[in-house]
């Protein structure tokens, strides 16, 4: 039950766009700001309801979604799934994300800390609701090495449980030590790691489909990666792949949302409830360079990549084992530079061991140190 003063939903919105145009106009005269961006970017196109709480227990939350519709405003809603008759009441918005933190009720009482004693039950009839919305939905992982990367077919479980449109793999961004978590740097996964974890979710989606049923779930499959996000999409075939014209026995991605079409959509559905609309409606060609292993690995060709203080890696791939290939220049290293690099490897694996070593700290606190990683993280000043 809402007891607290409740804003209006016109001016929540009204604020938020004069506040983000008056932010935006601050940084004029900043160096290295594109004009054309930085005047596009006085019109609010996107809103993401997110980070700051949970959007959804806003008792008025349908009126700020329409409020941001009729401003032709896309709606990105992110909830922790703990209120499922919210998310069943929700309109129509651009795409709903559940975020899927822990795969047992243990792991998510240690990583969430939910209010409430029965947060794994929320949890998973809000991700049931999601099969129901008709509109994009998401289950969002965020991946904590030595916190919740392990039992992996239980992530599985519970994707299945909304047939979810997406699945959003992402590796945990540390921000820096604080009272409010126990996080440290070597709890964040790089992002060949994320890749793998994704994979094997895959696996145990598919040996779930296999079990078929009454209601079998779809295939997924790896549509997207963006390697400076850290994260990885699953998607559903039905609903984002079609044959590609220039060679029938591929898939074409279509995971790109086409936003004027949304905005189409959303007010016939405020003008007409009965209308109904879904995930295929508004979708649209997946560009070429955010594809999964493609060779830009998410970055956009038509922007500059910019280091800090001239910073590069000192080597830009690595084999199965992490051993590296290539320099800071891309160029392979010679063989016996290689055999050197395999030798410090050996050594450090004989101090950590072979795989990944979880050391807990009586503050909560997990350090994580794995050898197949030691060269990743060096730099060079060019």
């Amino acid at each position: 039950e809402w007891r607290w003063k409740t804003d209006e939903p016109g001016m929540i919105v009204k604020e938020a766009v004069n506040t983000h145009v008056s932010m935006i106009k601050e940084t004029k005269g900043i160096p290295g700001i594109q004009m054309d961006r930085w005047a596009e970017a006085h019109t609010v196109r996107h809103c993401a309801l997110s980070l700051v709480g949970e959007p959804i227990m806003y008792p008025r939350i349908n009126e700020l979604l329409q409020e941001l519709h009729d401003r032709k405003i896309s709606t990105f809603l992110v909830t922790n799934g703990q209120h499922p008759q919210a998310i069943r009441d929700l309109i129509p918005i651009t795409q709903l994300y559940v975020s899927v933190d822990a795969s047992t009720p243990e792991s998510l009482e240690a990583v969430d800390r939910p209010l409430f004693r029965d947060a794994w039950d929320r949890l998973k009839t809000s991700l049931a609701c999601l099969k129901h919305k008709g509109q994009r939905t998401v289950a969002r992982l965020t991946v904590v090495k030595g916190w919740n990367s392990d039992e992996i077919g239980g992530y599985a479980r519970l994707v299945a449980l909304g047939h979810c449109s997406l699945v959003e793999v992402k590796g945990v961004t540390f921000c820096g030590k604080s009272d409010a978590s126990n996080l440290n740097m070597s709890n964040t996964p790089w992002h060949h790691e994320v890749v793998e974890f994704t994979k094997v979710l895959k696996q145990e989606l598919d040996a779930i489909r296999e079990e078929g049923g009454e209601d079998p779930l779809p295939e997924y499959d790896l549509a997207c990666e963006h390697k400076h996000s850290c994260s990885v999409l699953l998607a559903r075939v039905d609903q984002f792949a079609v044959p590609d014209p220039d060679d029938p026995t591929k898939r074409k991605w279509r995971t790109w949302i086409d936003y004027d079409k949304f905005q189409e959509l959303a007010a016939r559905h405020a003008a007409d409830p009965t209308f109904k609309f879904g995930v295929e409606d508004y979708i649209a060609d997946t560009p070429s360079w955010a594809v999964f292993g493609a060779e830009e690995e998410g970055f956009d060709p038509t922007d500059n990549r910019h280091r800090k203080k001239k910073r590069h890696p000192k080597y830009t791939r690595f084999d199965e084992e992490g051993i590296p290939t290539h320099d800071t220049f891309d160029e392979p290293l010679k063989e016996e530079e290689i055999v050197e690099l395999r030798e410090q490897m050996k050594q450090k694996k004989r101090e950590v061991g072979d795989a990944s070593t979880v050391t807990e700290f009586k503050s909560g606190e997990k350090r994580i140190e794995d050898a197949s990683l030691m060269f990743r993280g060096l730099v060079v000043i060019r």
